[in-house]
């Protein structure tokens, strides 16, 4: 093969070939039997080989360097002599069997030879070779859907593994403007118009946490152009009217980072109310329980058996008759399933030390007393652990209520200090009064639900996931329902019910007020984890699932914007943790990478990088990737828009790629300043008024095109 021969190895590290080319190569092109083969090229391939197998190295330095030759005879000088030197990165191994992994095993010697690379090594590099009509993909090992072009080869399609892709979480990131919402839609859009084996993806769960309103447009289109694969893929969007989160699935966590009650004094009086409010029980047991005192067994309950044994002298104890008092009956039944049984036994006790018996008798008397003061106190503190275990619990309370009437009946118990409590909890009380008067936040956390919803939570659930249809019925009433019916057309329905859930849901952000943003989007990530996580362990990972998190530093923070830690941070660095088990994967965008969550993205085993022109989120990128990608990554600063940077597992090798077009494209593209800027402005626009008007109903302008504002029903 010393045709093929390029240069030979000068040196090697762990990931790096030097490499001299040949003095006689006097072009960057060498001829061969088949073709003539480029050499030399940025981003380019060579081949080292290493007994039966080749190590494929990335072109990424070349260099030329002026040698100047002076012999022994000092008055005689040679004439300059230029030596060619290129610096590659080793990526992957060629294997004898013609299949390519990535990763070296064997390295190369000093003097090894290099080769040019070929059709057919590029052939295995980029599994371009096409498979029989009966052979199918292999969908955990094979790397086959196409998400776009080489830019060294231009008849080489990149390939990612959907599976690795997902199946790991994945992060997206570059400047704003490199193209990171067009790279999403595209390799979401190239998923759906795959054929998989002869099958089309019809259960697909992909949720778009949307802060800009971009994605509508890429899955549905335009009426004058909609989305090739409308009915295939179904979208649904959840815009401003229908993004309702119920307050009542919020466990304490949410209302602590969301009320920010004090944690000396306000926070225990605000998680006892919430106990009371989400077990619907009153504190009014204090007129029976002093029924009980008067007839002297909580007396004797909170007495130490001395204490007891003082007071046997002073009180007649055997004079006391249970059986006369309902009431005291049924409170002894609240506190233990025997409370008749209790109250004989007492009765027994109590007699046992109102005669004149002998001190063995008594003693056995004060130890029955004993065990049930602590059966008692024992039961109080179950009763206790199963009010704040249901604080978590997503049960439905009128929040009205909760400031009113549970707050009273929590600072109650507190006898001694109620007067106080309720001053220091006043701030508290206010704030949630005003949150509760505040449409912006009320409305998308529902805070003036005056009822009930009948299922509320499978059906935010499925609503969120695309199965609605799964639990729609035409004969009940409420916002989910109706807002399902009013998207879909109630004709078009009918036809879903059978097997035809949404498969990307899209949830519109954007006019989320700041104060509930983190809050919401927190929310429904903990509601999705804990729901796959509740599966049955055969089922565990059959529904799975991605979540994009659009504009992440939003939502996942490295540091925080407070003295607090974001409640959506917590979540979703415990999905980047949790979630792969369940089937939920991650899918990070951001145009600042160093202001993510390190957490999440030391998650993430593939990156899509677009342009980075930051030297913090360069240096930042760098950090999380391999070492002999480092290389790779000095063109970040450079790429053009459309072209990223792909390594991990979900290619086969890293590589830099033209992504795909989207189409349809998400409504991100760049203003036309020059354009806009010579023509004529038309006289109604903007409408000043109408963006005013739905902007003080906290709405977003919908032109009407000519017919009725669609704002103005």
């Amino acid at each position: 093969m010393s045709e093929r021969t390029i240069g030979k190895v000068i040196s090697v590290d762990s990931f790096r070939a030097y490499i001299r080319l040949d003095d006689d190569l006097k072009s960057l092109y060498k001829s061969g039997y088949e073709d003539i083969f480029e050499v030399a090229r940025i981003n380019s391939y060579i081949i080292i080989p290493i007994g039966a197998d080749k190590i494929v190295a990335m072109v990424t330095s070349v260099r030329a360097i002026d040698e100047t030759e002076i012999g022994k005879n000092k008055e005689a000088i040679f004439l300059t002599k230029s030596a060619r030197y290129l610096v590659a990165t080793m990526i992957g191994t060629i294997e004898n069997s013609g299949k390519y992994i990535q990763g070296v095993y064997n390295y190369p010697i000093l003097d090894n030879p290099v080769w040019y690379v070929t059709s057919q090594d590029l052939d295995n590099i980029f599994d371009q070779k096409s498979k029989e009509d009966t052979e199918e993909i292999n969908f955990e090992d094979d790397y086959y859907l196409p998400v776009g072009t080489s830019p060294t080869f231009s008849d080489y399609k990149i390939k990612i593994n959907p599976d690795k892709f997902f199946g790991k979480h994945a992060a997206i990131l570059g400047n704003t403007g490199s193209g990171k919402s067009c790279t999403f839609a595209s390799i979401i859009q190239s998923m759906f118009d795959f054929d998989y084996n002869g099958k089309k993806l019809k259960n697909a769960h992909v949720i778009i946490f949307d802060t800009n309103g971009e994605y509508k447009q890429a899955f549905q289109g335009t009426k004058e152009a909609p989305y090739k694969h409308l009915e295939l893929v179904n979208p649904f969007h959840i815009d401003k009217d229908g993004m309702k989160v119920p307050f009542w699935f919020m466990n304490f966590a949410d209302f602590d980072y969301l009320f920010e009650p004090t944690s000396g004094t306000q926070a225990p009086v605000f998680k006892r109310a919430l106990g009371l409010a989400k077990n619907q029980k009153e504190v009014e047991e204090k007129p029976i329980l002093d029924k009980f005192t008067e007839r002297g067994v909580l007396n004797l309950f909170d007495a130490s058996p001395d204490d007891i044994k003082k007071k046997k002298c002073t009180q007649s104890y055997g004079n006391w008759n249970y059986k006369a008092d309902n009431e005291i009956i049924g409170l002894a039944n609240s506190i233990t399933p025997n409370g008749n049984q209790l109250l004989t036994d007492i009765q027994n006790a109590l007699l046992t030390l109102g005669a004149n018996n002998s001190i063995a008798d008594e003693k056995d008397a004060l130890e029955e007393l004993e065990n049930k003061h602590l059966e008692y106190s024992s039961s109080q503190n179950v009763e206790q652990i199963a009010i704040e275990k249901n604080i978590d619990l997503p049960i439905w309370f009128n929040f009205q209520d909760l400031i009113t009437r549970f707050f009273d009946e929590a600072i109650n118990e507190q006898e001694n200090s109620g007067n106080r409590l309720r001053e220091f909890v006043s701030t508290l009380r206010l704030r949630l009064q005003s949150y509760l008067g505040d449409e912006r936040i009320s409305r998308p956390l529902l805070l003036n639900q005056p009822d009930e919803i009948l299922s509320a939570l499978a059906k935010f659930i499925a609503f969120i996931l695309g199965d609605f249809c799964k639990v729609y019925n035409s004969e009940q009433t409420d916002l989910f329902t109706d807002f399902y019916e009013k998207q879909l057309g109630k004709e078009e329905i009918e036809k879903l019910l059978e097997d035809k859930p949404s498969q990307v849901t899209i949830i519109d952000m954007s006019l989320l007020p700041y104060e509930v943003l983190e809050t919401i989007t927190g929310l429904i990530g903990r509601l999705i984890l804990d729901f796959v996580s509740r599966f049955p362990e055969s089922d565990r990972g059959k529904l799975p699932m991605v979540i994009a998190l659009e504009e992440a530093q939003n939502y996942i923070p490295e540091k925080n914007r407070g003295e607090r830690e974001s409640i959506a941070k917590k979540v979703f660095e415990r999905i980047a943790r949790e979630g792969r088990k369940y089937g939920i994967s991650l899918l990070v965008s951001s145009q600042r990478p160093s202001e993510l969550s390190k957490t999440v993205l030391s998650q993430c085993n593939s990156f899509i990088i677009h342009r980075l022109q930051n030297p913090e989120d360069q240096k930042y990128v760098r950090q999380l990737v391999s070492a002999a990608n480092e290389d790779i990554l000095q063109q970040l600063p450079i790429l053009p828009q459309q072209h990223v940077v792909i390594m991990g597992d979900a290619v086969r090798t890293p590589v830099q790629a033209r992504m795909n077009n989207a189409d349809p494209r998400p409504n991100s593209n760049n203003p036309k300043f020059v354009e806009n800027w010579t023509m004529d402005s038309p006289v109604d626009f903007p409408n000043y008024k109408k963006i005013a008007e739905a902007w003080e109903k906290g709405e977003k302008y919908k032109p009407s095109n000519g017919e009725p504002d669609e704002q103005e029903e």
